[in-house]
């Protein structure tokens, strides 16, 4: 389940600084369970994998290791328990470093498991996974202290309710929120009013917006000053206190891209608290991502300069 923080190569970290940031990410965290393999099966068909890895997965989950990986501290807030996966999981943010907040630590189902199938020749992936809809938490779980000496908050919108108390309290305190937009989950629009940077898939889909520049328009309407859509290989389109434009993204030959836009968003958490600067964040953050997509899984990039 990965090779700890010790073994980790120092890629990309002479930017580290000794006045550590802490980060807090809320949302959802998964057991992954990835296999490399010539193309996901047909139906009645078995697959022969030639590799595979088991990690924790989900986009804050992820997020935490990168930003955690970067030289910073993060803590995962969420929905573990106390079932045999979520040891697993709780095993895995440990290994690198990522302090764990259990927002229903009695919880005895198990957390969500995703089945994913990377595609050898493109680096394309396949999953099927359970997300946090079974496992909502109200704002009452919510314990003021958790911003302590927090430097920045990622929401990913898997867990509306504590996103929503969380949000204000960050508000109140003046500790900038990031908003993974992986798609577009009913609730959100109570929280992008406290949004200080969203940074999008092009998934992500808000009511009666089907292309780039609807999204644009709905979220600065909703009070957003800097947004981004990431487009995987393709440029980055950013709208930043008015001003459009694209950032290209570095060009390899992909291995696997799962995760990939979990790592861009906690590079990105990383960069701009270093140079508060959008469009340079982005850049930074894309060339954070394109690394790891040259390698199997969400952790191996960790160990290859």
């Amino acid at each position: 389940m990965g090779h700890g923080r010790d073994a980790h190569a120092t890629y990309l970290r002479t930017d580290v600084r000794v006045d550590m940031k802490s980060g807090l990410f809320l949302g959802l965290a998964t057991l992954d369970l990835v296999y490399l393999a010539v193309g996901p099966s047909g139906e009645n068909q078995k697959v022969v994998a030639s590799d595979f890895t088991i990690a924790a997965g989900g986009p804050a989950a992820n997020a935490a290791v990168t930003f955690s990986y970067l030289g910073n501290a993060a803590v995962w807030a969420g929905v573990l328990g106390t079932h045999a996966i979520a040891q697993l999981i709780r095993a895995d943010l440990a290994e690198y470093n990522v302090r764990i907040i259990d927002l229903e630590p009695g919880r005895s189902h198990s957390p969500p498991v995703s089945s994913i199938i990377v595609t050898e020749a493109t680096g394309d992936r396949s999953v099927i996974s359970l997300n946090a809809t079974k496992s909502q938490v109200d704002s009452q779980t919510i314990n003021p202290d958790i911003l302590t000496s927090v430097s920045i908050v990622l929401l990913d919108g898997h867990q509306i309710a504590a996103s929503q108390e969380i949000a204000q309290l960050a508000k109140s305190k003046n500790i900038p929120i990031v908003l993974d937009g992986g798609s577009w989950k009913p609730g959100l629009e109570e929280i992008l009013p406290f949004v200080e940077w969203a940074v999008c898939s092009e998934n992500f889909h808000p009511p009666n917006c089907d292309n780039s520049e609807q999204v644009f328009a709905y979220l600065t309407a909703a009070g957003i000053s800097h947004i981004a859509i990431t487009r995987g290989e393709k440029s980055i389109l950013y709208l930043s206190n008015g001003t459009c434009g694209h950032i290209e993204t570095p060009q390899i030959q992909a291995t696997d891209t799962l995760g990939a836009g979990d790592i861009f968003h906690g590079a990105f958490c990383h960069y701009i608290l270093q140079n508060n600067n959008f469009t340079d964040t982005l850049a930074a953050a894309a060339k954070i991502a394109s690394h790891s997509c040259k390698n199997f899984g969400t952790r191996t990039w960790m160990n290859k300069g």
